[in-house]
């Protein structure tokens, strides 16, 4: 009897499960390539900005002082592209850095105030009203620095140039409007209160409670704690904090569109009008009527303060690298 060998059965194939660290290991390779992919699109987005206004401005640099003195309504005459610019620049960076010593240390005092002094429901109620001085739109601080501001410190202003008219920032024809740049730095110093408190608030509270509690038991007194270990360990912080003020009152447009009688000239005289102009209200002030030339003359003006404005936040970042991290600990 003979028997015939049936074939074997198939073999079902064997479906490997993935485990979750297979899993892990996928979502960790997709956040990094979406990571990577969004700091790249930053560093592109801020190349082909600067590459825009290096190609946009370039007929204005290099354009002859006549070409510009027919193109550019507010050129003034046999001067160079540099010298065009300087008024603008020095204005802008007097204005900013008049309202970066203004609001530094009123910031400093209600960041030190919400930290160790208030309590804390005070503490969160004073918090938000600060962050919520940042949600108002600049047209607003604008119009009031017109209507409530200006006629509020027109007094003041000539009491300052009466008894210290001898100062340069002082001297001059006091303007009865008030619409100069003394006004527009008080403006521009709220403006940036609160990017100034908040960050200096948050570097305060990051201070180590061991910091604190060993200058508490050494005797100190509350202000003494604060000066010897609260201010020493924030002041970083603090730096990059006024560093991030600057940056936004360079770049402020309306508010000081809105106040500031305009002028061209290399002038400390904050209380006379027609003596500064800032770029970012040049910019709007005559952009909607530019063509041609002017166009680039006036993108060749953002090109500076784009320049002014990246070395300012580059010099913060700068600052807050070189301080390391440590811990109440070490």
């Amino acid at each position: 009897m003979t028997t015939t060998d049936s074939p074997p059965a198939p073999v079902a194939p064997v479906r490997r499960r993935r485990s979750s660290g297979d899993t892990e290991r996928g979502f960790s390779r997709t956040f990094r390539w979406i990571a990577t992919g969004s700091g790249a699109l930053i560093l592109a987005t801020l190349a082909a900005v600067a590459l825009f206004l290096i190609v946009r401005a370039w007929p204005a640099m290099t354009a002859s002082e006549a070409e510009l003195a027919d193109a550019v309504p507010r050129y003034p005459d046999d001067t160079s592209f540099l010298a065009y610019v300087g008024p603008l620049v020095f204005g802008t960076l007097l204005a900013a850095v008049l309202a970066l010593l203004m609001a530094t240390p009123v910031a400093m005092g209600i960041a030190l105030f919400i930290s160790h002094y208030a309590p804390r429901r005070l503490a969160q109620i004073l918090g938000y009203l600060v962050d919520l001085l940042a949600a108002i739109p600049s047209v607003v601080y604008g119009l009031w620095g017109v209507a409530v501001l200006a006629p509020a410190v027109a007094p003041v202003w000539t009491w300052l140039n009466e008894w210290f008219g001898w100062f340069p920032l002082f001297a001059g024809n006091v303007s009865p409007t008030a619409r100069t740049l003394a006004t527009v730095s008080v403006v521009l110093a709220v403006m940036i209160l609160p990017i100034i408190t908040a960050v200096s608030r948050e570097v305060f509270l990051q201070t180590p409670k061991l910091h604190e509690e060993a200058a508490l038991a050494l005797g100190a007194t509350r202000w003494e704690m604060v000066r010897t270990a609260v201010l020493p360990f924030g002041q970083s912080g603090v730096i990059s904090a006024a560093m991030l003020g600057l940056g936004r009152a360079l770049g402020e447009t309306m508010a000081v569109l809105m106040i500031l009688s305009p002028g061209f000239l290399y002038s400390f005289k904050i209380l006379q009008a027609a003596q500064q102009q800032t770029i970012a209200a040049y910019i709007a002030l005559d952009f909607p009527e530019a063509s041609g030339l002017a166009v680039n003359a006036l993108i060749a003006t953002g090109l500076a303060l784009f320049v002014i404005t990246l070395a300012v936040n580059m010099a913060a970042r700068a600052i807050v690298a070189r301080r390391k991290d440590f811990s109440g600990a070490n």
